[in-house]
């Protein structure tokens, strides 16, 4: 008696139970999740980066021009600098020093200017979007190119000028290339300008 009687409150327990989580759903695989949410966000920027390429294509080519004849030459081993008004000279003296991580390097040395062009385009868009506003330009010294020496050097050094994302550069350490390289601050983007002013809202009890 007393075993049946136990079986019916656990049968009572069970059915109570099973009627409770009826409605609940099991949880979904969130790192697969996570993973999917990532590749598409990966994709959107990717897509973002053609667009704006795309727009601003024409204007940025007759800017950054690969003719050699209306490209100011620099000398090989010169130091060269750059930046725009408002840019604090503590934060180009950092800048200057290499004090800034560059996560992203660009590396030109060896490409035609048609290419190098390209590319230094398309890792500056890739950098904005990303947030980033530091990067490493490797153009090379070309002290032996014929018939003009640094041409490439010149070249970047002119094009980074002409580019509105470009707040400042300077030639890099001895470390990490000397004249054969840039440091390159960018500005930062307009939706980083957007979290920075959230965040101080936030900072001072604003919501």
């Amino acid at each position: 008696m007393f075993t049946k009687c136990v079986g019916a409150i656990m049968s009572d327990d069970n059915q109570l139970f099973f009627e409770a989580m009826a409605d609940v759903k099991p949880l979904k695989n969130t790192a697969t999740a996570d993973n999917v949410i990532e590749q598409q966000q990966f994709k959107q920027t990717e897509a973002q980066i053609a667009k704006k390429l795309a727009a601003d294509e024409d204007e940025l080519l007759t800017l950054m021009t690969i003719d050699p004849a209306m490209i100011t030459p620099v000398k090989s081993d010169d130091v060269i600098e750059y930046k725009i008004d408002g840019v604090q000279a503590e934060v180009f003296k950092q800048l200057k020093q290499g004090a800034y991580d560059c996560k992203t390097i660009v590396e030109l040395q060896g490409l035609s200017l048609s290419h190098a062009r390209q590319a230094l385009l398309n890792q500056i868009y890739q950098a904005e979007y990303l947030g980033e506003r530091n990067l490493l330009v490797i153009h090379g010294k070309g002290r032996n190119n014929k018939p003009f020496p640094a041409l490439l050097k010149s070249a970047v050094a002119q094009w980074l000028s002409c580019l509105p994302q470009v707040q400042a550069y300077h030639s890099a350490t001895s470390q990490l290339g000397g004249s054969g390289a840039l440091f390159v601050m960018l500005t930062k983007s307009k939706q980083k300008r957007i979290d920075n002013s959230e965040l101080n809202r936030k900072g001072h009890g604003f919501r």
